[in-house]
């Protein structure tokens, strides 16, 4: 069974000086429309911070975030001289349960980030959880998922809307922080658990039970 309903979001990483054009681009070039604009989520942050910009295109979204540096170097700022301008930082996923696949997940070597965090995102309760990244290493350098549960009802079946809210973006960006204050550099999955005998199984139509 699926945990998984489709991409929520995905977020790209801008170098400096560089979150507008990216925002022309998704918005004029390809037609996404901006929903949200927080030009610094830590603005009380003496060391470094965030710019998120986001932007829908009906049923997923784009956010493009963009490193403040003050007295030390955003790690946003950190991934993009590691991986370059625009690249994707993670990837949301929108699962049917989140609390299931968390436990799913966990029972199979997955570590998640930090807590779950649950937001308030203008149409109703969005619960949040972020891994930690797909490799060992620097935690503000390395890729890593997202998986996410929005409320399903009738008006969002009508009108699917992403919206992002100001608490969402500092959350993710303070439990990165945590993790590279505390030189935790562990990796999101233990490929231990993976049994040696596994083997791949043989393709499927799609849609078939």
């Amino acid at each position: 069974m699926s945990h998984l309903r489709k991409i929520d979001h995905v977020t790209y990483a801008c170098a400096p000086g560089t979150i507008e054009q990216w925002a022309w681009f998704h918005i004029e070039v390809e037609g996404g429309t901006l929903i949200k604009r927080i030009d610094d989520v830590r603005p009380d942050d003496a060391d470094s911070s965030m710019k998120i910009w986001c932007i829908d295109y009906g049923d997923f979204g784009i956010a493009l975030v963009e490193g403040i540096d003050r007295a030390a170097k955003s790690q946003v700022n950190d991934f993009v001289d590691r991986h370059g301008d625009h690249s994707c930082q993670h990837v949301a996923y929108d699962c049917h349960n989140l609390e299931a696949f968390q436990a799913h997940m966990k029972s199979m070597g997955g570590h998640p980030r930090g807590e779950t965090l649950v937001r308030d995102d203008g149409f109703g309760i969005l619960k949040q959880m972020f891994a930690k990244g797909y490799a060992y290493g620097h935690a503000g350098e390395a890729t890593f998922p997202e998986y996410c549960q929005r409320p399903r009802n009738a008006a969002e079946a009508q009108a699917v809307t992403i919206t992002f809210s100001n608490e969402a973006g500092e959350g993710f960006y303070k439990q990165v922080q945590d993790a590279i204050d505390q030189g935790d550099e562990t990796p999101f999955f233990d490929f231990s658990q993976m049994p040696a005998d596994w083997v791949v199984p043989a393709e499927r139509k799609r849609g078939a039970a």
